[in-house]
């Protein structure tokens, strides 16, 4: 809290603390209490029912992993059936019915039920279903479902019948049990009899009780018509849940039951308790499913009994946070009172040093009495050193100057103007001068602020060099990619800009550039650069101009900006009259009779010793799309460009057929070629372009015209793509 180091002029400049402040306070205590109190409810409810959220989270996990090792033990149980039904004993009892062979069938299964818990009984029936014997009197001795008898059962052979839950009394008590029946038949498929195993599914879960983590949770197992067949021992037990074997709970809890009915798993907060179920399936047979719910509760009291060390802990942190909260009232009121009574003060603080402005202030003697820390920075002195100096000396004024500087300030109460240091490593300042008259008692002073203006005479200094730079006579311009002008000197807007409302280099120049542009983009990608000629007249007496397209790549890899610039071309002598065709390195021969024209003006000797390459780029994967050329012919440019970036300097490429290239290669031998189309494949399989690309190399025969020449070179592209194996193939080679 802020203290006063000097007495009060006047009593109002005290602390007074008024009814309105005071009713102030009493108000934000009372709405801080009542907010601290329902925010602390709100998040005890809250807690708690994550608190639910988290077990029922974990009991569905249980759940699944008791329906799982229950379905697999009815699962091993069909599969001990079908054993008992296939063991050596009951065979032979059955091949020759005696005594002392049941008495030996029946020892053995007493053996078996007295070591499985979950086996309660084994009977065996005759083939009209009839009960003969088992291994005890627990359950009653009726005849079999006349629906498993005969050829009325749907089911037989090595199949294991499962039925549904039943309720058996076994030793007094009333215990949940299903039984599987396993078909005796002899080898014409006629029933010998009847296997029955009864299981208890009380033990069956107690069995598996391991795998559900808290022992004093509670498991019920209810059948799809809500009668409990599991669970009922729990104790204590919860209102609306049935405590006996048999009670439905679909009576006694309808809307648990009708959330039930209504999906397979899922949670239900009840009004005591929070309850999770899950619908498993023990075994699926024919139209028959055998699907029971399980379901597990924790109350509501668990709960909060489990969250009450939290509760506890959040009450007591809310009430040390009420206290210091309305400390901190009190503390920002009072701070608030003796804030008014040093206004003045604080508001010439904020004013002159809480922003990013160099500021000073000084006193009627012009006497730095104050200043902030980047106002030392840009004066380049330091902060101790800068203070009682004179405001003169530290902006570095003549006498003149100063004084009409002095006079303006006592005129306007005010000046603002640029200062001109004399060290070279100090900012270029702006300094803006107000002065503040006095008020009451206390003197008047200065407030000077400082605005660094150094990267702006900086950018003023580059345009001015760039200006400079750029008048010339030759025709220089800054496009985007797509051609947009963006700056251009004036012998630019001379040489080219016909028509002044073209923004486009290539809306300027549509004969030379509007088809080019792509593949020039392409190449400037890629080379980084392209030289080319445009405005070229129809008279060969005119000269054209010479253009160069420099390329600036972003960090993207794609094209920034473009520089070009336009010189007169150098004239050069014409070849036509000596009949030798030399093409442009930068183009293509585009037909068959350039291409001619070219290989006919060719020396004797480079074209007996040539070979020619036919190469084809149509892939086996756009054979399915031809009817797409659009994507053959960007597949063809990006392979054009790409070898053309590569080729010799005594080299000739030329289209031939959409989606195929013919290379001229002189004074090269069929090694050599071989050697240029597997490096050529190397550089197109690095790019990414190789797939399906197969080349056919020929060797120049005595007296052959360039059409018998290409006739050999398919030849050779045939081979190779009948192969499979290689891309390239050679034919008619020395």
């Amino acid at each position: 809290m802020l203290t006063r180091k000097l007495s009060p002029l006047i009593a109002a400049q005290d602390i007074h603390w008024s009814n309105q402040r005071l009713i102030a306070v009493a108000s934000q205590i009372c709405m801080l209490i009542i907010s601290v109190v329902l925010i602390s409810n709100v998040i005890i409810t809250l807690g708690e029912r994550r608190l639910q959220e988290d077990w029922a989270t974990q009991r569905y996990s249980e759940l699944q992993a008791v329906g799982t090792l229950i379905a697999d033990k009815v699962s091993f149980q069909q599969f001990r059936t079908q054993m008992f039904a296939k063991s050596e004993l009951l065979k032979r009892y059955l091949d020759v019915p005696s005594v002392a062979r049941q008495d030996k069938l029946e020892n053995n299964w007493d053996v078996i039920t007295s070591n499985i818990p979950e086996l309660l009984d084994i009977a065996l029936f005759d083939p009209q279903g009839n009960f003969k014997f088992a291994t005890s009197d627990n359950f009653g001795h009726e005849p079999l479902p006349p629906s498993l008898l005969g050829g009325s059962r749907n089911m037989g052979g090595n199949e294991i019948y499962t039925s549904p839950l039943e309720f058996s009394p076994v030793n007094g008590k009333l215990e949940p049990y299903l039984y599987q029946l396993a078909w005796l038949e002899n080898p014409d498929q006629s029933v010998r009899g009847y296997l029955v195993t009864y299981n208890s599914m009380s033990k069956m879960l107690k069995s598996i009780k391991p795998a559900y983590s808290s022992t004093q949770s509670p498991l019920l197992m209810l059948d799809t018509q809500g009668l409990l067949y599991a669970g009922a021992e729990s104790r204590p037990s919860l209102k609306r849940v049935p405590d006996t074997m048999g009670g439905s709970l679909k009576q006694s809890y309808p809307a648990l039951w009708r959330k039930m009915a209504m999906s397979n798993f899922g949670q239900f907060h009840g009004d005591n308790a929070t309850f999770v179920y899950l619908k498993v399936e023990l075994t699926t047979q024919y139209e028959t499913r055998r699907e029971y719910f399980l379901v597990s509760y924790v109350r509501n009291d668990d709960i909060a009994a489990n969250f009450s060390q939290w509760r506890t802990i959040l009450i007591g942190c809310a009430t040390m946070l009420t206290l210091l909260a309305s400390l901190l009232i009190l503390l920002s009121h009072f701070y608030r009172l003796e804030q008014r009574s040093r206004q003045f003060s604080i508001e010439l603080s904020n004013r002159l040093f809480h922003r990013d402005v160099g500021s000073i202030i000084v006193n009627q003697n012009n006497r730095v009495v104050s200043a902030n820390e980047l106002a030392a920075k840009q004066l380049s002195l330091p902060k101790d050193e800068l203070l009682d100096r004179s405001l003169q000396r530290i902006l570095q004024l003549e006498d003149d100057e100063y004084s009409r500087i002095v006079t303006q300030l006592q005129q306007e109460q005010e000046w603002k103007g640029e200062l001109s240091l004399e060290s070279e490593t100090q900012a270029q300042l702006i300094a803006h001068i107000k002065a503040k008259p006095a008020k009451g008692d206390q003197p008047a002073y200065l407030v000077i602020t400082f605005e660094d203006v150094s990267e702006l005479k900086l950018a003023q200094q580059d345009a001015y060099l760039s200006k400079v730079l750029n008048d010339s006579d030759v025709a220089i311009a800054l496009i985007q990619a797509d051609g947009t002008i963006i700056r251009s000197n004036p012998a630019f807007e001379q040489q080219l800009l016909l028509n002044t409302d073209c923004h486009s280099l290539i809306e300027c120049l549509p004969d030379d550039l509007s088809s080019k542009w792509p593949q020039i983009s392409q190449l400037i990608l890629l080379q980084g650069s392209w030289v080319g000629q445009v405005l070229c007249p129809r008279s060969s007496n005119e000269a054209c101009l010479q253009a160069k397209f420099k390329g600036h790549i972003d960090a993207a890899g794609e094209i920034d900006y473009i520089v070009c610039t336009f010189e007169q071309a150098t004239e050069r002598h014409t070849h036509d009259e000596s009949g030798v065709l030399i093409p442009h390195r930068s183009t293509i021969l585009v037909n068959f009779r350039d291409l001619e024209s070219y290989f006919d003006s060719l020396e004797q000797y480079s074209k007996d010793h040539s070979s020619l390459l036919l190469l084809d780029i149509t892939s086996e994967s756009m054979l399915s799309h031809m009817s797409d050329i659009g994507q053959l012919e960007s597949r063809q440019k990006e392979v054009e460009i790409l070898l053309l970036r590569e080729l010799p300097a005594n080299y000739q490429m030329s289209h031939w057929q959409l989606g195929k290239l013919i290379f001229i290669l002189p004074n090269t031998d069929a090694d050599e070629a071989h050697h240029f189309a597997i490096k050529s494949l190397a550089s197109l399989n690095d790019m990414g372009l190789g797939e399906g690309i197969c080349m056919g190399i020929a060797g120049y025969q005595e007296n052959q015209n360039l059409e018998q020449y290409l006739s050999n070179a398919e030849v050779a592209l045939k081979r190779a793509k009948q192969i499979g194996e290689q891309n390239i193939c050679q034919a008619f080679t020395r």
